[in-house]
């Protein structure tokens, strides 16, 4: 067991006690975050939800029109005060401040001995304004390079701030800057990733363009560095956007960059694709698409598939290429509508495949229970060690409420044999 020390950072980003092992923290919906805690032989059974009625942290629950408000749609995590201790970053972009309609707030909770706490929680300082939406996206990472976390927190228009480290309870940060999109562009997410070659974390400002009167998805990179540049912008859907998409940075070729994988579930009538933007000496390069008809992929892709809908990378079978966990929430599975499930698919040397790609769902021999209308497994999706053996598994959920289902991982590939469910939800950061 590790001893938090005032000159030692957390050895993992989301360790929130301080005791060696991950803990998972669920952005969920309806106002409130869960906390589950990890133990030596994977998820453990200690839980804590967080809601804007917990005490020590500001704001007041359900002030989003009278209804349940975002605190807590998204999350990050890193050890920000760098004294042991992992902390969470949590946001809720509905936020009323100073009088200010949905001005939007992040609060930070601080990790401890016990766990995260609210004793204290802070909230970034950011001037309100009306309708600014300011926490629609957050991600950690040290965008700077210079070995602390830093923070970087998306409005709901066109701008992302990034807060350097180090932070303190007190509520000082280091400089903070601010990065705009020009005004056709609204925000939809975020991305973090080492995409060049450098040591910092560069950013993904996902969201909804306009051109030539039409509405686009796209993707704007901006470069980490001692000073943040603005980089590429691209078309990622060039007719209909993703107002939710799901991201992730990962190096599925090996050399060294890199890759943006992107959902774009409302390709080809709503059958959905993910779309790779290749990383590059000074950011993204080329892009291409999979589908359900990419070579290999065992299913086949019909309207209203949502393939796409969760992604999640890791390397599941130990060649050193991360591969990509893909949900297919609305799946018709066994005649099944809106079923669901979720595909493997393996990086390489020519980058993301369907070439020995894998399929689950319910109806896979070993998955516990059978596929359910409008059940939508594979609504999100997550690859991570759970059980710390050394290899990556994965947790398929349904929904923010119900238990995932845990896919061990065999240092070969994915396996349903053994798979059993879990309590927690597939929702944890990265």
């Amino acid at each position: 067991m590790s001893t938090a020390s005032a000159a030692t950072p957390a050895k993992y980003g989301d360790d929130f006690n301080g005791d060696g092992y991950r803990d998972y923290a669920v952005a969920g919906l309806g106002g409130e975050v869960t906390v589950t805690y990890g133990t030596a032989t994977g998820v453990g059974t200690t839980t804590k939800t967080f809601t804007q009625s917990s005490a020590g942290i500001p704001g007041t629950a359900g002030d989003a029109g009278g209804y349940a408000d975002a605190f807590g749609e998204d999350v990050a995590t890193a050890d920000l005060n760098r004294d042991g201790y992992a902390d969470l970053a949590v946001a809720d972009f509905t936020e009323k401040v100073s009088g200010k309609v949905s001005s939007g707030a992040v609060t930070i909770l601080w990790g401890t001995k016990s766990g995260l706490s609210g004793t204290g929680a802070l909230r970034l300082k950011v001037t309100a304004r009306s309708d600014q939406g300011f926490g629609k996206a957050i991600e950690t990472g040290d965008f700077d390079g210079d070995g602390k976390a830093d923070l970087a927190v998306a409005d709901a228009f066109k701008s992302v701030y990034v807060y350097r480290g180090g932070f303190s309870k007190s509520g000082t940060t280091g400089k903070v800057t601010k990065h705009t999109r020009d005004a056709t562009f609204e925000t939809t997410g975020l991305v973090a990733g080492r995409v060049t070659k450098d040591k910092a974390t560069d950013l993904y400002l996902l969201g909804q363009g306009y051109h030539s009167d039409k509405m686009t998805q796209d993707a704007w990179f901006l470069r980490g560095g001692s000073t943040i540049k603005a980089g590429k912008a691209t078309v990622i859907n060039s007719s209909t956007p993703d107002y939710s998409p799901a991201g992730v940075v990962a190096d599925f070729d090996k050399n060294g960059y890199g890759d943006l994988a992107v959902s774009d579930t409302r390709y080809n009538n709503k059958a959905g694709s993910v779309v790779v933007w290749r990383g590059g000496s000074t950011g993204p390069t080329t892009k291409y698409r999979l589908t359900q008809s990419t070579a290999g992929v065992t299913t086949a892709a019909t309207a209203r598939d949502y393939f796409g809908s969760s992604l999640s990378a890791g390397d599941t079978n130990r060649d050193g290429y991360p591969d990509l966990a893909v949900g297919v929430p609305y799946e018709t599975v066994s005649s099944v509508d809106d079923a669901g499930g979720v595909h493997v698919l393996r990086g390489g040397k020519s980058g993301l495949t369907g070439q020995n790609s894998q399929w689950f769902s319910r109806a896979t021999a070993g998955v516990p229970g059978n596929p359910g209308q409008y059940e939508n497994f594979g609504s999100l999706v997550r690859l991570r060690d759970l059980d710390r053996d050394g290899d990556q598994d994965l947790l398929v959920s349904s929904n923010y409420y119900d238990p995932g289902v845990l896919l061990p991982g065999t240092g070969s590939a994915v396996t349903a044999t053994g798979a059993r469910e879990l309590n927690v939800v597939a929702a944890f950061p990265q």
